[in-house]
């Protein structure tokens, strides 16, 4: 697994994708600071969830060529061929995603160190805020992972996955639309107004309840939910593994 994290980890800044994603996150965060600090009032948790919102963005570009730029290069029958670990393939990809991601971030830990320099307070809502970041950038690593293992072309992974992250980040909006089709659908049927009310507001909680970025929002108070950190890693675990039985049938499909 190691072989395979060093592996990935150096090849990000082999090619332009690396410094491509850092360029991006330090020029989006730089300026998140930036606007804040020339206002008076920085909030690092402001800055981290805001970043955030970017994960569409930025994970497609550190996810698309984990396993497409292995069947463009033929070197994924290695992996088929090979008495090798298939999940530690996957662990190792992952964790080099995740390990580009803690590189990323140093440049949001000099805005900490800066904003105490000056006087400014790092409170708990901030460390709250990084923990939450770092999970929810594993669970979408796991979800780029999957999109990159089930096809041959980077450019339709990346679109898949920024697909995939974009939904995620729309749940509490299509819960409100799928609620308000199913009240009124209910309502056109001549059920009564308050009761296909419920039965709307109910199908949105359901929905809503698979929104991570709902389940984490009071982090930034420092308010911690260890159900939501394990929400988060259990949809990582879920991907990872579906990427792993994906390789595990391709390789005695090899055979």
């Amino acid at each position: 697994m190691y072989a395979i994290f060093k592996r990935e980890f150096l090849s990000f800044f082999r090619s332009p994708v690396g410094y491509v994603a850092i360029a991006i996150f330090s020029f989006l965060s730089g300026f998140i600071f930036y606007s804040q600090f020339a206002n008076g009032k920085v909030n690092i948790a402001s800055e981290i969830i805001s970043l955030r919102s970017f994960f569409v963005v930025i994970v497609p570009i550190i996810t698309m060529g984990l396993f497409a730029e292995d069947k463009k290069r033929g070197t994924e029958v290695l992996y088929y061929t090979a008495p090798v670990n298939l999940f530690s393939v996957v662990a190792g990809k992952f964790l080099a995603a995740c390990a580009l991601f803690g590189v990323m971030f140093i440049n949001v830990f000099i805005h900490m160190i800066v904003t105490a320099l000056c006087g400014g307070v790092i409170g708990i809502g901030a460390w709250g805020s990084v923990i939450v970041f770092f999970f929810m950038a594993m669970m979408f690593i796991a979800i780029g992972l999957f999109a990159s293992v089930i096809t041959d072309s980077q450019i339709i992974s990346a679109i898949f996955s920024f697909i995939l992250i974009l939904i995620i980040q729309l749940i509490s909006t299509i819960a409100t639309y799928i609620g308000s089709a199913f009240t009124a659908t209910f309502s056109f049927f001549g059920i009564n107004s308050e009761k296909a009310a419920s039965i709307g507001d109910a199908v949105t909680s359901g929905i809503n309840w698979l929104d991570p970025f709902a389940k984490t929002s009071d982090f930034r108070f420092g308010v911690f939910s260890v159900s939501a950190l394990l929400y988060c890693l259990t949809v990582s675990l879920v991907f990872l593994y579906i990427t792993f039985r994906i390789l595990e049938k391709k390789r005695w499909s090899q055979g």
